[in-house]
């Protein structure tokens, strides 16, 4: 276990839940090299879209919109909360 103030992870690069966090639903302690970083990512209450057998058109081009929305943010890597948002709620 690794404790960052109040917060506690499993391990670096391992994102968990946040459902007493007001405004974010996940939280991860990224690590990249030697930099270590608290990332907060999110937002509360909405659902992402990840891929699933049978999905309606609308989840397709939801998931669609919001990767391509974000590219440019997904592709700075790990100390960025697009890309852990598109791991964890968009896959």
């Amino acid at each position: 276990m690794i404790k960052r103030g109040k917060e506690s992870f499993a391990g670096y690069n391992a994102p968990k839940k946040t459902p007493s966090h007001p405004t974010k639903s996940h939280a991860v302690l990224a690590k990249s090299g030697s930099d270590v970083k608290l990332i907060r990512f999110g937002q509360q209450g909405v659902k992402g879209s990840p891929k699933r057998e049978g999905e309606s058109e609308a989840d397709k081009n939801r998931r669609e919109a919001f990767k391509a929305r974000h590219a440019d943010n997904i592709a700075k890597g790990k100390m960025s909360a697009a890309y852990w948002s598109n791991l964890e709620k968009w896959k």
